[in-house]
C-alpha cells in the first residue's frame, strides 16, 4: 500500500488541513500505516497535482493561512479501484524480535527492559484507541454502531489496532515471566555476572 491511498482514505472523513491529517494519522491511522508530517505534506502536494484531491486556502488573521484538502471525484474513483486490488502480503520487521531471538547470547536484562517498554507503549496506545472508540460509539454499543453507522471502515481498523496491542501485552507478559523464571533459576549458579541479567531488572 502506498501513502497515497492512506491519505485518500483519511480524507473520506471530510475536508482536512495538513495539520488535521497529521493528527488523524497519529491517533487512528498509525495503527496500520505510519507517516511523518513531512511525508504527508509532500504526498498532499502530489495528490493535488494529480487531480485526486483539491485544495482551498483559508485565510486566518492571527495565524498563517492554511490549505484545506478534500477528495475529488477522480480521487474517489481511484480509491474505489484500489479497494478491488488484492493487497500485497505484509512483511513484519520488528527489531525487538531480533533482540529477543538473540537474548540468550546477550544482555538478557536489557532485552527484558525493552519488552517491558514495548508493553508500556502498548498500554498507552490502547488508552488512546479506547478514547477514540468511545467518541465513535457515542453511547451506543458496538453492534448498534456497526449496524447503523454510515461508515464502518474506521471502526474496523481501530478494532485491528486494539487487538494488535492487546496481543503485544499478552506476549510481553508471557515473555517477561519466562525471562524472570530463567534468571531466577540461573542466579544460584552465579550467572548474574555473565552479562545475561538478573531477575527484576
Amino acid at each position: 500500500m502506498s501513502l497515497k491511498h492512506a491519505v485518500l482514505a483519511a480524507l473520506l472523513e471530510g475536508e482536512a488541513s495538513g495539520y488535521d491529517l497529521a493528527k488523524i494519522f497519529d491517533v487512528s491511522v498509525a495503527n496500520f500505516w505510519a507517516a511523518t508530517p513531512q511525508q504527508l505534506y509532500r504526498e498532499l502536494d502530489r495528490l493535488a497535482e494529480a487531480g485526486l484531491i483539491t485544495a482551498r486556502v483559508v485565510e486566518q488573521e492571527r495565524r498563517p493561512n492554511k490549505r484545506m484538502f478534500s477528495l475529488t471525484e477522480s480521487g474517489r474513483r481511484d480509491l474505489a479501484a484500489y479497494t478491488s486490488t488484492p493487497p500485497r502480503l505484509s512483511a513484519v520487521r520488528d527489531e525487538l524480535m531480533v533482540q529477543v531471538q538473540a537474548c540468550d547470547q546477550g544482555d538478557t536484562a536489557a532485552v527484558r527492559a525493552f519488552v517491558a517498554r514495548r508493553m508500556e507503549t502498548a498500554r498507552a496506545k490502547l488508552a488512546r484507541y479506547d478514547r477514540l472508540r468511545e467518541r465513535m460509539l457515542a453511547g451506543r454499543d458496538e453492534e448498534a454502531y456497526l449496524d447503523g453507522a454510515e461508515r464502518i471502515g474506521p471502526y474496523l481498523t481501530l478494532m485491528r489496532g486494539r487487538f494488535f496491542e492487546e496481543e503485544n501485552l499478552r506476549w510481553g507478559a508471557r515473555a517477561l515471566a519466562v525471562l524472570d523464571r530463567r534468571a531466577a533459576a540461573e542466579a544460584p549458579e552465579g550467572t548474574e555476572g555473565r552479562g545475561r541479567g538478573g531477575a527484576g531488572t
